[in-house]
């Protein structure tokens, strides 16, 4: 008789010490991110299991809006483009940057924030994001869109140069500052594609 009820007593100080821990992982284990309000927002991120914070949350907000203009202006090269070289790569860009919007949509989704709208902004106009580096203005695509021939070449690769360049200073910051690694991964990856594909078009600038 004894023993059974030292048995009971040691399963109900395991099932007690279970609680205890599973109560102090539920806040305790996650390292919280706050957004404008200063509240606690952050949750597991997809396919992660990690914490998000603010810089997460901003680089794939800004980033899916300046991969849709990059895919805008990769369409008018497409079609417009005199040089096989230029319309590969507006092909690359096209088929690299896609599938990249779909994927911090997702993000997003999941974290619970709003998705970017197709065309709920000008170019020129970024509304309450702010200012995103390498952002063309609705002049500037406009005059690339009537550009031709191998005007419409080089004032492409001028302004692909451009947007570039800012996409890779957006994905620094969040290497530096982000802390999903799922997103610090992507914006690794952009970093490095776009820095290469600057570098590429450089040269075909040069034999223009």
């Amino acid at each position: 008789m004894r023993t059974i009820n030292l048995r009971r007593a040691a399963i109900a100080t395991g099932a007690l010490s279970l609680a205890l821990l599973a109560g102090g992982c539920g806040d305790g284990g996650m390292d919280h991110g706050t957004m404008g309000t200063g509240a606690p927002t952050s949750v597991a991120a997809p396919k992660s299991g990690a914490t998000f914070n603010a810089t997460d949350v901003k680089f794939a907000t800004d980033m899916i809006p300046h991969h849709r203009q990059a895919l805008d202006m990769a369409k008018i090269a497409q079609s417009k483009a005199t040089t096989p070289e230029v319309k590969a790569l507006a092909d690359r860009i096209a088929k690299a940057q896609e599938p990249e919007i779909a994927t911090m949509s997702g993000w997003l989704t999941a974290w619970g924030e709003p998705v970017p709208s197709p065309g709920g902004m000008s170019h020129g106009d970024m509304g309450g994001m702010g200012h995103m580096p390498g952002m063309m203005t609705d002049q500037e695509m406009q005059d690339m869109s009537k550009a031709t021939g191998k005007d419409f070449d080089t004032m492409f690769l001028q302004m692909m140069i451009k947007h570039h360049q800012g996409a890779v200073e957006m994905a620094k910051t969040e290497q530096a500052q982000g802390q999903d690694p799922v997103a610090k991964q992507l914006a690794g990856k952009i970093a490095a594609d776009q820095t290469a594909e600057i570098t590429e078009m450089q040269g075909m600038l040069a034999k223009l």
